[in-house]
């Protein structure tokens, strides 16, 4: 189903799923006994179920709990400052923009909602109390609605385009469901990770195995990454990514309840309410302006270092090397610029990098570290930076033996 991609931003960061995408390996097990009692199968099999498994059309409820271990209230307050130190926002956005809204999604649990009936047409609905936003892509037309603002969006993919399938019409990638999630993660194989089946499960009252995926490596930062997928039809319908740091899972994106039958047409029409604002997106803008924050593609050694993933960066400033393999890669990058003191920068930026940095010493000098459950980043005085799913040792340890 890498066409059901084409509908905008869906659900989790893509920087989440690249992370947990890092080089794996196929190491063959048997399914433990368990409630339901299905039959033994290795994990190359059941890997082999996935891939071709041709689920076209579905409808149903999901919840996704995401937790990337970032102080949000002190980055929510730097970024609220800075932006009012800036004189505010970009004007004129839309708060039924996807790349504005679905941002949310970033922490905290949420429900939605999903259908799909082939590649033309899916459906979002997240759910907020009272209020709804709905995303829906049916045919060459995107549509998004927020209820409590009463404002529509619209895009329009480009007459005659000729997008990646797997992109949205912004070129975003759209990892979101279980299924998306775990193709991101198995696309690419290698021999840094073991993978089993570990029992079986009742997911959304459908039976399902359980693929555990876990680092041979020590220094990375993922426990592990488990995957319920349905017996019947190899359909994914749970993912969880855990972090070494233990608690909550970093992405727990899971169906409650799923149909497999076609959904009814008018589940993907639209008209925008009487009287409802509607802005219209710039699909044939591209990369590099609103809606594509991250400039465009990453420089390929970021690419690997992220399994594919990312934020992006101009590949034109300063180079990009890896550093190991697999789980434990890391992308160093020389910016080749002396970075500003903070105590000099505005006190808005000091309070954001404050919120979510710690200065770090060693070998190779000084600088600040950047952490989460998953994604570590070190910034050093002289301009480098050294970023991975990695602990903060093996953060340090490269910029020491990078010296």
């Amino acid at each position: 189903m890498a066409q059901t991609r084409k509908a905008s931003r869906y659900i989790v960061p893509v920087a989440v799923a690249g992370v947990a995408a890092a080089t794996i390996g196929l190491v063959p097990a048997l399914a433990a006994s368990g409630d339901p009692d299905l039959p033994e199968i290795s994990a190359q099999q059941l890997i082999e179920k996935i891939a071709a498994s041709d689920t076209q059309t579905l409808s149903g409820t999901f919840r996704i709990s995401t937790d990337l271990g970032l102080p949000l209230e002190g980055l929510t307050s730097g970024l609220g400052g800075l932006a009012g130190g800036m004189g505010g926002g970009a004007g004129g956005s839309s708060s039924a923009d996807p790349s504005e809204r679905l941002t949310q999604l970033v922490s905290g649990s949420h429900t939605l909602r999903v259908a799909a009936d082939g590649p033309e047409r899916q459906k979002l609905t997240l759910l907020d109390g009272s209020d709804e936003y709905s995303l829906i892509h049916n045919g060459d037309d995107v549509w998004a609605y927020d209820s409590k603002s009463k404002e529509v969006f619209h895009e329009k993919a480009p007459a005659g385009a000729d997008a990646p399938a797997h992109e949205g019409p912004k070129g975003q990638e759209l990892p979101g469901t279980p299924k998306q999630l775990a193709d991101e993660v198995l696309k690419a194989a290698g021999d840094t990770t073991s993978i089993t089946v570990d029992g079986t499960a009742k997911v959304a009252g459908r039976d399902a195995y359980q693929l555990v995926i876990k680092p041979k490596q020590s220094g990375s930062t993922v426990e592990s990454v488990k995957i319920a997928v349905d017996a019947a039809t190899g359909t994914p319908l749970k993912f969880t990514l855990a972090s070494v740091e233990g608690g909550k899972p970093v992405v727990d994106a899971g169906f409650t309840k799923v149909d497999f039958s076609k959904p009814a047409a008018f589940d993907f029409t639209f008209k925008a309410p009487e009287g409802a604002k509607v802005t219209e997106g710039g699909a044939e803008k591209g990369a590099g302006e609103k809606g594509d924050p991250f400039g465009g593609p990453l420089p390929e050694g970021l690419e690997d270092a992220f399994g594919g993933f990312g934020p992006g960066l101009d590949s034109g400033k300063g180079g990009v090397n890896v550093i190991g393999e697999g789980w434990t890669a890391i992308a160093k990058i020389d910016s080749g610029a002396p970075v500003p003191k903070t105590d000099e920068a505005p006190k808005e930026v000091q309070g954001l990098l404050d919120s979510f940095g710690d200065k770090v010493t060693g070998t190779f000098g000084s600088g600040t570290l950047f952490k989460t459950k998953i994604v570590n980043a070190l910034l050093t005085d002289d301009g480098k930076v050294y970023v991975g799913a990695v602990t903060k040792d093996a953060l340090v340890d490269a910029a020491n033996a990078g010296k």
